[in-house]
């Protein structure tokens, strides 16, 4: 299996910490975004759309999307829960993710730190936006330790990346307590360094 990702996104960390988890073999091909290499003919011919991730499974099959990937990866494991409606939560908190947690958390965090922009300058809606998605998972997090059920799934694994980076955007996760002890909680599960610890 191959992974085309950008080591900065958590959409590509996702899927590499996932087939970590699970202990699946494959390569990773680092395809910078900002060098424009998710645009050159030969990867817009394995994807059209012009996205990180994608996978070539090991059949040479292509798979995009993040969310799309790590359920395809981790079907049959403890990542997906076996009851139906605990699954289905599941991805409830993985739509949602995408919807209303990615597009504000993320580009919050790519404006200023990939692309210089003062926070300041941000559009005040974009922010609000982002703090009201923390403040949905703080809400489910006060009573839980995971997303989904009694152990780490993937909603946790879908989730955890970008809130994991929002410090980057000046997100004080201190605000947010259950958060910050999940996100450690998640670091731990992975085997992952606190981040900004040495590796």
């Amino acid at each position: 299996m191959k992974i085309f990702g950008d080591s900065i996104s958590g959409n590509c960390l996702k899927v590499k910490w996932t087939a970590d988890h699970l202990g699946l073999a494959y390569d990773w091909v680092e395809t910078g975004v900002l060098k424009g290499e998710t645009r050159t003919p030969g990867f817009l011919a394995l994807n059209p759309a012009g996205q990180v991730p994608l996978v070539i499974l090991d059949d040479g099959r292509p798979l995009a999307q993040s969310n799309a990937i790590i359920l395809h990866l981790a079907r049959g494991s403890d990542l997906i829960p076996r009851d139906p409606y605990l699954e289905a939560r599941m991805l409830e908190w993985m739509f949602w993710e995408q919807y209303s947690h990615e597009p504000y958390v993320a580009v919050a965090r790519f404006r200023i730190r990939y692309l210089g922009r003062d926070r300041a300058d941000l559009d005040p809606d974009l922010l609000r936006r982002a703090e009201g998605a923390l403040d949905h998972l703080e809400g489910a997090l006060t009573a839980q330790d995971w997303l989904v059920g009694s152990t780490f799934s993937l909603a946790d694994m879908a989730l955890f990346p970008y809130t994991r980076f929002a410090p980057e955007a000046a997100f004080v996760l201190d605000k947010w307590p259950a958060v910050a002890a999940w996100v450690t909680r998640c670091e731990t599960a992975l085997g992952l360094p606190a981040l900004g610890a040495p590796s």
